[in-house]
């Protein structure tokens, strides 16, 4: 494995920061993960954020850099338009984005928009959506991305057809901070287990097509008569948020879905996709967005050799 870096690559994101440094083969030679996301680098400057990071990991002045994420948003560093589908996700790479005045060449990858009677837009997921079809050699299918905002794209011969967005990851920190379940749930929001009974039945609950909004309270109730525990509470909304998420995409699932997800993530849609019934892929996500930012990378300096100073 070469030692010589030619790429670096990051995924910018609201509250997150991933930075890896590749070589000719996409093999990662350095990273770094940090709290400094849109809002943390909007006060501290993106050009100054990306360059401290990179400094720390010893790059080359002139490593080229490619970016996805919220970092190419309207609040972020440069606003990189919308590929609106359907669409090749090889068509990202034509609008990706220079930065001016930079030293190196850095450039932000467009997300992916849709325009029709339900207008949606995705930034950064569609990189991890090309790394996905990469990693499974796909070409028509369901590829989920559960997340803050859970994305579930519909792919056809290659080209993104249409997605839909579920804020279930948002609703969820929201809902277990800020909300009267939060003293029901107090400090194991973190904590939700897969394995979980109250886990399991929330599932059942909302494949079943009862009403997240009418099962919510029932988490605060149960403290209150039955003694329901922090940790089983955690595992009851998470139940019904991501229920209510699989149940909502049923009716396009009769292919075998693709997962894009890592960690715990993983693990609870892992089984809420059993639960289902719905036969499914995983993909680890950061692998696949990795894979989508070398891809990218790849296709904008294709006769980068790493010779840099």
């Amino acid at each position: 494995m070469s030692q010589v870096p030619i790429y670096a690559l990051s995924d910018w994101g609201t509250t997150r920061f991933r930075l890896w440094l590749v070589d000719g083969a996409g093999n990662v030679l350095g990273e770094k993960r940090a709290d400094d996301g849109l809002d943390v680098s909007r006060v501290k400057g993106f050009a100054s954020v990306l360059e401290g990071h990179l400094a720390s990991l010893s790059a080359p002045s002139d490593l080229p850099v490619v970016i996805c994420g919220m970092a190419g948003s309207r609040q972020g560093w440069v606003e990189a338009n919308y590929v609106p589908v359907p669409a090749d996700l090889n068509a990202i790479l034509v609008g990706a984005v220079k930065l001016p005045d930079m030293a190196r060449d850095v450039r932000i990858i467009p997300g992916l928009c849709q325009l029709d009677d339900t207008p949606n837009v995705m930034r950064g997921e569609e990189t991890q959506l090309l790394g996905a079809i990469l990693d499974r050699n796909l070409s028509s299918g369901i590829i989920a991305m559960p997340g803050t905002h859970s994305k579930w794209v519909e792919l056809e011969q290659g080209r993104a057809e249409s997605f839909g967005t579920y804020m279930t990851g948002e609703l969820y920190a929201l809902v277990s901070q800020q909300s009267i379940l939060r003293h029901s749930i107090q400090d194991a929001a973190e904590s939700a287990s897969a394995d979980h009974p109250e886990f399991i039945a929330a599932l059942k609950s909302m494949l079943a097509g009862n009403s997240l909004l009418g099962q919510l309270f029932g988490i605060r109730a149960a403290m209150l008569l039955n003694d329901l525990k922090p940790e089983a509470a955690a595992a009851r909304l998470s139940g019904l948020l991501i229920g209510a998420e699989i149940a909502g995409q049923k009716s396009i699932t009769n292919n075998r879905i693709v997962l894009v997800a890592s960690g715990a993530m993983a693990t609870l849609y892992g089984k809420a996709f059993d639960v289902a019934g719905l036969d499914f892929d995983l993909v680890d996500a950061d692998e696949a967005v990795r894979k989508g930012l070398f891809v990218a990378a790849s296709g904008i300096w294709p006769n980068v050799k790493g010779n840099f100073k």
